[in-house]
Order: structure tokens, then sequence, then C-alpha cells
């Protein structure tokens, strides 16, 4: 019942990945056709990010009806094809839900715009002024000056923490949680594996407070968590709460409340770490992390479908991280950077396999972002987060093999810039290389996969004087893996203590290679630039394979 704490997740923007019926818009015909592909990547469970009908003010987070599927995306026997097809091939989808707000073409919102007395009117928040909750913090800052929108029909201000387009729900209102729950419900009946729920610190609002995290929030989503326990065992709620990590640490519960929640804080660090060349930023969030219920698991994450956030850092690193990774303003929105993997590393092959090792060894269960694998670009030329969701590139052929439509009618531009054009950058290429990123990430996967340390063991850091290096344990039942990272550009050595693992032979699960047997005393090691290291630990009692 615990399936998600050895999983590796795959993130996928349905508009971007494969254009099934050749209109230049990604859908579910497309995706089914590709589901080969990450069945030999190895992941294990597909996270979509909305699939609703919506005006695609936000790409889909505002939604307009919660039980349709988008046109351009299919039909619903189009989606239940899927993800039966994704069953049979022994793996699961989750999908987004978005649970603070509407769009403001959804019919409760019309509703509720169309006089004071609507039954609809308390399913959002209304106000006759617009200073009230004015702690509650803007989180588009590039795009909004206040939460509140005034609507000239009625003459009041409705509250909203995204765009105007998209209100909040009142979760004060008993109709609008049961009504949140029928969502669920529709969506679990058709034979999904859970949710990733959206924006969850914001449904409830309280004058005086910043309105996130409030008791109210964490008594419903608790609720929620009944309703999935007592109606769909072995179904996963996986919440999205950019807080620090004793904030997000609430979110678990006491294993009653989500079973995953994303690791915000984590994420910045570890780019962090890569450019000062110095672990303390990762052992230092980790170490700060609270323990989390034994049913319950971190996901852990390099890059989404949103700007890499950096809400979780202090404003020194915060204009450290702008100044290192986005040194170009056009790379920045709100408080983060609108970058994907390969571009934040430079497209270092070196650089990006560290990372890759960092997210798939580190404590949690790991999320790819669609095309990361094989190093996509991005596009900083489009407007708001669109430089990150350009097509999946497939071949070198027209359109990267996305779509056979005229290059007018595509949803995106296909990312065709000098260094990381489809012509150079693309699956099929990887998929005949073995030596391409593609299979390098593939490899790690199923090493992981191979040991449940990884995704059910302890961490325990070590602390070697040379701080360029990133060292650690992983244990499980007779599992011991010691991974070691160079975070540098140069060579570096390192000494290690012992004393954690005596007497073993080392081997490196990656490529086989066995290392000097582990004696007493510290155990000293050479590391390339960049070099990683994924050791199991055999005792020398043990045979070498």
């Amino acid at each position: 019942m615990t399936w998600y704490k050895d999983a590796v997740f795959y993130e996928v923007y349905i508009r971007a990945f494969c254009d099934g019926n050749g209109d230049g818009h990604g859908d579910f015909q497309g995706l089914t056709s590709k589901l080969g592909y990450l069945q030999e990547l190895g992941v294990n469970c597909l996270w979509l990010l909305p699939m609703y009908d919506s005006p695609l003010v936000d790409d889909g987070y505002d939604v307009r009806d919660f039980l349709k599927i988008h046109q351009d995306y299919g039909t619903v026997e189009d989606f239940k094809e899927m993800v039966q097809e994704t069953h049979r091939r022994g793996l699961r989808v989750i999908a987004d839900l978005v649970m603070n707000h509407t769009s403001d073409q959804h019919a409760w919102s019309q509703e509720a715009r169309s006089s004071k007395n609507s039954p609809k009117r308390d399913y959002y928040l209304w106000s006759r002024t617009n200073r009230k909750l004015k702690d509650a913090r803007i989180i588009f800052v590039d795009f909004q000056e206040s939460n509140w929108e005034f609507d000239p029909l009625t003459g009041e201000y409705y509250f909203h923490r995204f765009y105007p387009q998209q209100p909040d729900l009142n979760y004060d209102n008993p109709a609008v949680q049961q009504a949140m729950l029928r969502v669920m419900k529709h969506w679990l009946d058709m034979g999904i594996d859970g949710f990733r729920a959206d924006a969850v610190p914001y449904l409830f609002k309280r004058e005086g407070t910043n309105c996130e995290n409030l008791p109210e929030t964490h008594a419903y989503l608790k609720r929620v968590r009944r309703f999935l326990d007592e109606n769909y065992r072995g179904k996963v709620l996986l919440a999205e709460a950019n807080q620090w990590p004793e904030e997000v640490r609430e979110y678990f519960g006491a294993g009653d409340e989500f079973h995953m929640c994303l690791h915000f804080p984590l994420m910045p660090r570890i780019f962090l770490a890569l450019k000062r060349e110095d672990r303390r930023p990762i052992v230092d969030i980790l170490n700060r992390t609270p323990p989390i219920p034994e049913s319950c698991q971190w996901a852990t994450f390099l890059r989404c479908h949103d700007e890499l956030t950096l809400e979780m850092v202090t404003e020194e690193d915060r204009q450290f991280l702008w100044d290192a990774y986005a040194p170009d303003h056009q790379m920045r929105l709100n408080l983060g950077i609108r970058r994907r993997l390969s571009p934040l590393l430079n497209n270092d092959r070196r650089r990006i396999e560290l990372a890759y090792s960092l997210l798939l060894t580190l404590p949690g269960s790991p999320i790819i972002y669609y095309g990361d694998e094989i190093g996509m670009g991005d596009n900083i030329t489009l407007k708001d987060r669109g430089g990150l969701r350009t097509p999946m590139q497939w071949s070198n052929e027209e359109n990267a093999g996305f779509s056979v439509a005229h290059p007018s009618a595509m949803y995106s531009p296909v990312n065709d810039d000098e260094v990381l054009s489809y012509k150079r950058i693309n699956a099929r290429s990887q998929l005949e290389d073995p030596s391409s990123l593609f299979h390098t990430v593939r490899k790690m996967i199923l090493a992981r996969k191979t040991h449940r340390a990884f995704g059910r063991g302890s961490c325990q850091f070590l602390e070697p004087q040379n701080t360029a290096v990133l060292a650690y344990l992983r244990r499980y039942e007779s599992d011991n893996i010691l991974v070691v990272h160079n975070l540098s550009s140069s060579r570096q050595s390192v000494s290690l203590e012992s004393t954690e693992f005596p007497a073993c032979l080392p081997v490196d699960m990656l490529s086989g290679d066995a290392f000097a047997p582990v004696s007493r005393g510290p155990y000293a090691l050479d590391l390339d630039p960049y070099q990683y290291l994924w050791l199991t630990l055999k005792p020398l009692s043990q045979p070498s394979p």
C-alpha cells in the first residue's frame, strides 16, 4: 500500500507531450502512444498537469469544469484508454487536483456574479472593499498588485491568490467542501491512482493571518484523506505546499493527511550547492527537515512546470541564485527562474548527471519533468512559463516529431535554438545512443529500483573536512549504500570516517567496479570533477559478483 515510496514519478504536460490527432496540441491519444517510451525509461507513475475544461489563462489551472476534459486533449474514452493502458504496462497515473480556485468562467462563478442573492454567491469570497485579508501575500508579484479584483456586475470585490481570472473558493461553505469530494470521486472512479493537490496551504482565509497553513485547512484536508481511505484504498495524495520544512511537515499530519509532500526548500539548495561547490546548503536543509510518519514520503524534484521558485531561501541566497543562474532578467519570473534543467547547468553533461544522482539518491521519491531526461532546453522569449512548456522533442523531423500539424497550428513553437535544437536534442537519437543522457538516467532509475534503501532507508550524512564532497549512507534492512558526490569542477580528495561501515567491499552499482576494501581508519577516495559513486557495501566475506 506504500508503493509511492519506491516510485519514480514523471510529470507530463499533456499539451506538450505528443499530438495524436494532428491538430498541433498534445492529447491523450498521443500520450498513450508514448507509454512504451516511459516504460523503457523506468518511471513508475505519471503525474498529469490539469486536463480539465479551461479557458487556459493559467494553462489549465483556471478550471471551467472539473468534470470535463479539455477538448484539445480528447474525449473521456481517450482518457479511460490511457489509464487502462498505463495500468496494463504496470504504471500508475495521478492527476492534478486544483482545489483552491476555479476559472471566472466556471458555472459557479458565473452564477455567483449574477446577483448578490445568488445561491452560489457564497462559493467565493466577496467584500465591499479591497482592504480585507491584507496580510495575505501576493504570489504572482510580477503581475498582481492586490489579491482583490473589482466585479462591476455586482459592485463588490472578490478574492484571488493567483490571476484575477481565478477567484478563490470559499471553503467555509460546506457545499464547496462537498463539491470537491465529488470531483475526486468522479476521476477516481475512472481508475486513476490519486492526485497531486495544488496550492493547498491557501484553502481557508482568516483576518489577521497570512491566510496560509491554517488549522481549518488541515482539518478539511484530513477529511479529504478519510474520504480517500474509506473509498479508494491504495490511492495517493501528493501536496503542493511551498513552505518551510516545519510547515510542510504539518501536511503529513499523523499519517492521516497527505501521503506525500513536495520538498520545495531542498530544490533551490541543490542548485546553490552545485554553484558554490559546497555540500552545506543540502545538508543543512535536510537536517532541518523534521521526521515524518512511517507511512509518508517526501517528493523531490529538480525542475517542474513552474519557475524554479526561490521563495524558501534567504534574500541573500535568492540574489546569488539569480545572478548565477539567471543573469538575463528575461530568465526571471516572480520570485524564481524560468529555466529548464539543462540550460540552468550550462548544458554540462557532467553537472546534469550529478544533479540526477542527487535527485535519485537523496531521501524521498523523485519526480522527473518531461524532456529533462534528454536534456531539453527552454525558450525564454515566450511569455510567462511558456518557455518551460515547449513541445517534447521526439525526433529531428519537422515539429520535433511531436505533431504532423502545420507549424502555424502548433500550440507553441518547438525549441530550435542553436545549442538545444530538436535537431540535436531528441529522444530518438538518444534511444539509439547507449551513452546518451537518456540511457544514463535510465540506468540510474534501474539501480534505484533494485535497492529499496533509496526509497525507504535512513540517510546519515558524513562530515568530511572537504566540504566540496557530499557523502551519505542509505540503509534499509540489510541494504547498506554509500553515496559520494564531488560537487566541484576540480579533482578532489576526501577522507571518510569508516566507523559506520567497517570491514566491507564497496562496489559501484552503476559501473560494477570494486573499490579498495574498507578496514580500520579513514577511507580515502580521489574523485574526478563532478564524479558520483553509488557504492554498495558488501561484507568482506561476501564475494563480489
